[in-house]
């Protein structure tokens, strides 16, 4: 059962939220042209629909439907299933990968109060009951656009540090933490870190974690 998350300070409180959506809103404005070139180039090289969309858990582990911009092809085997990631993604869609441009969409997501710019990533549903207690103490907030896991290692490191840095930031929400993990993310993005796992285009699947202790 998920414990209620107590808000850490004044900010988390009552700053947090406006926050995200006025930044939301501000950046889907000034990104617009940007928004819609992205869109033309992903209908030209991938096709459509140019937005892929799917359902993940979000605070408290309630589902709700992640928006980003397609980064795979539909291509399929002889029995009509889809092909690997691997074959899928093509060299378009790993620069939409490395910049987190597939991203953008998710400013929606903030608007709409899914999301918040920083918070643990919005992994997929069927993972909710492979955590541990302490793991899915990662539902306890809104998940971000970014946050502390991406800034450290993102998909280098292994699950368990993931959510041992999602759990980390969970216990203490500041703005000059969050300010922090935004700019580290510009870094992160301007250098292409840790975008595979090294043996997988993004991530291996969470089977969960060895123990299952708090």
């Amino acid at each position: 059962m998920m414990t209620k998350h107590k808000p850490y300070g004044f900010y988390e409180r009552f700053v947090k939220r406006p926050q995200d959506i006025l930044c939301a809103a501000l950046a889907i404005i000034v990104l617009s042209p940007a928004l819609l070139i992205l869109a033309v180039l992903v209908r030209v090289k991938l096709g459509a629909p140019v937005i892929f969309s799917q359902q993940r858990p979000g605070r408290e582990g309630k589902i709700f439907r992640l928006y980003k911009f397609r980064s795979m092809t539909n291509e399929k085997d002889a029995e009509g299933n889809l092909l690997p990631d691997d074959m899928r993604l093509t060299a378009f869609g790993k620069k939409l990968r490395a910049t987190s441009l597939d991203e953008l969409p998710e400013l929606l997501n903030i608007l709409k109060g899914d999301m918040s710019l920083v918070g643990p990533r919005p992994l997929m549903v069927q993972y909710l009951s492979r955590y541990n207690p302490r793991q899915a103490r990662r539902h306890e907030v809104r998940p971000g656009f970014t946050g502390l896991a991406q800034v450290h290692g993102r998909n280098s490191i292994s699950w368990e540090e993931k959510f041992e840095w999602d759990v980390r930031y969970v216990d203490k929400i500041t703005f000059l933490g969050d300010l922090k993990i935004i700019l580290d993310t510009v870094r992160v993005v301007l250098k292409h870190d840790g975008i595979d796992s090294g043996t997988c285009v993004t991530m291996e699947e969470f089977m969960g974690s060895p123990s299952k202790g708090e």
